[in-house]
C-alpha cells in the first residue's frame, strides 16, 4: 500500500476522534498568550501517544518529534496556531464557547486539531519513512510580537533544524475539500500606526484663536496617502488605511486639543517599508508643524511579509494534487492580510496554504472574525491529511 493510501486510510479511522479534540478546543477557546488550558490538553494527547515533546517553548508553545524508522536526515516542520479572538459567539452549536467573550473566530481549533491528527497519523506510519516531522503548536499568532518570533527564539527551529515548513488556514470563500495555494509573495507585513495630532482648543466659533487639530488631521490623512501614491513603486502592493478616529472635544462647538487616529500600514518589500516608515514621520512633523500644530506618530513594527518558496510550493502542489485531485487545488492571488507564519518563511522556505471550509447547503459561509463563522467539519480530512502527506512527500523527494 503507497503513503497516499495509508494517510487517507488513517484520516478515516482518526476523523471522529479528531472532531471531539477540535470541538472541545472550540468550547474553551483561550485569548493570546493565555493558551494554557489548550497546550495541556495538547500535550496530554501526545502523551498517550508516545510522542516525544518539549512544551513551554515561546510561552505556551510545544515542538514534537516523530521519527521515522527508515534511513534519512531530512527534517520537515508543521506549524500550527492555538490562540482565540476576544469576539462572542452567535453560532447557535452544542459545543459553542463556553466563554464569554472569547471565540474561535479564525479557525485556530481546526488548526491545531488538524496537526493533532497529522502528529496521529505519521506516528502511526513511522515504519514507512525516514527523517523527521516536528510539529509546532504555536501561541499568540493574533497578538504582537506574535508567537512564532518568540518560539524561534526558544530554540523551536533547531535541535534538530527543519530543511522546510507548512502551514495551513482555514478560508471561507473556498469549498470544503479544496485547498488553495501561492508562490512567491502571499502576505503582507502589518504594521500599526498610532498618531496624535495637537493644537490648540476651544471656541469652535473662534477659528483665528485656535489651531485646530480636526483640520491638521485631515490634511494630515490626505498627505500621508501620498506615501503610497507618490512615493511607493507602484509595482509593490501597498496598503495605507486608518480605521479609527477621535477627539477630546465633547460638542459640536468645541474645537478640541487633540485628535488620535489609528491605522495600518502593509506591504510586500522590507526595503520600501522602512523608506515608508520615514516617510510617513517627516510628513507628520512637517505638515502639522506648517500651520502651528504638533504630531506624534508611532509605528509599531509588526510581522513581515510572508513569502511562499517557489520550489517547495511547488512540491507542495504536486502533493496536494496527487491527493486531492487536481480539480481540488485552486491559484490564490496575493493577500494584503498578516501572518506570523511570516516569521517561519523569513528563515527558511516556507509554504502557507489555504484550507476549504466553505459549505452553503449547510449555511456556513460566515467570514473570519465574526461572531457567526464556523467551518464544516470535513475540513478535518483534509486539514489532517494533507498536512501529513506534505510532510511524507518532502522527506520521501530529499532522499529520491
Amino acid at each position: 500500500m503507497n503513503l497516499k493510501n495509508r494517510v487517507s486510510d488513517s484520516v478515516e479511522l482518526l476523523f471522529n476522534q479528531i472532531v471531539g479534540h477540535r470541538r472541545h478546543l472550540h468550547q474553551w477557546p483561550e485569548l493570546s498568550f493565555e493558551e494554557e488550558e489548550t497546550s495541556k490538553y495538547v500535550i496530554g494527547i501526545l502523551k498517550e501517544a508516545g510522542i516525544p515533546y518539549q512544551s513551554g517553548v515561546g510561552g505556551h508553545g510545544i515542538v514534537a518529534l516523530i521519527k521515522g524508522h527508515l534511513p534519512g536526515d531530512t527534517v520537515v516542520a508543521l506549524r500550527a496556531d492555538m490562540d482565540a479572538l476576544p469576539i462572542e459567539e452567535e453560532n447557535n452549536l452544542d459545543y459553542r464557547s463556553k466563554k464569554h467573550g472569547v471565540m474561535h473566530a479564525c479557525g485556530h481549533d481546526v488548526h491545531t486539531s488538524s496537526l493533532i491528527g497529522a502528529s496521529l497519523i505519521l506516528n502511526d506510519l513511522r515504519d514507512h519513512f525516514g527523517g523527521t516531522v516536528k510539529c509546532i503548536f504555536q501561541p499568540a499568532e493574533e497578538k504582537l510580537p506574535g508567537g512564532a518570533s518568540l518560539m524561534i527564539r526558544d530554540g523551536a527551529l533547531e535541535n534538530p533544524q527543519p530543511a522546510s515548513i507548512f502551514g495551513q488556514h482555514v478560508h471561507p470563500p473556498l469549498e470544503v475539500g479544496k485547498v488553495g495555494v501561492k508562490s512567491g509573495m502571499y502576505m503582507a507585513s502589518t504594521d500599526e500606526l498610532y498618531l496624535t495630532v495637537k493644537g490648540k482648543g476651544g471656541h469652535a466659533a473662534l477659528p483665528q484663536d485656535l489651531v485646530d487639530p480636526v483640520i491638521l488631521t485631515a490634511n494630515l490623512l490626505l498627505a500621508l496617502q501620498q506615501v503610497v501614491s507618490r512615493h511607493g513603486d507602484p509595482t509593490i502592493p501597498t496598503v495605507l488605511s486608518f480605521g479609527k478616529i477621535q477627539s477630546s472635544g465633547g460638542a459640536t462647538n468645541v474645537v478640541p486639543n487633540e485628535v488620535k487616529v489609528e491605522g495600518t500600514f502593509r506591504t510586500m518589500d522590507e526595503p520600501w517599508r522602512a523608506k515608508a516608515h520615514r516617510h510617513m514621520l517627516q510628513i507628520c512633523e512637517h505638515v502639522t508643524a506648517a500651520h502651528g500644530g504638533y504630531a506624534e506618530l508611532e509605528i509599531r513594527k509588526g510581522y513581515p511579509y510572508l513569502l511562499n518558496d517557489g520550489a517547495l510550493t511547488d512540491r507542495f502542489r504536486e502533493a496536494a494534487i496527487e491527493y486531492l485531485g487536481s480539480e481540488n487545488v485552486v491559484e490564490l492571488p496575493i493577500r494584503m492580510t498578516g501572518e506570523d507564519f511570516a516569521y517561519y518563511s523569513q528563515t527558511m522556505p516556507a509554504c502557507f496554504y489555504r484550507l476549504g471550509v466553505r459549505n452553503e447547503a449547510k449555511g456556513i459561509t460566515s467570514p473570519l472574525h465574526t461572531p457567526t463563522f464556523n467551518v464544516d467539519e470535513e475540513c478535518l480530512k483534509v486539514g489532517m491529511g494533507l498536512l501529513a502527506y506534505s510532510a511524507l512527500y518532502e522527506l520521501e523527494k530529499s532522499v529520491s
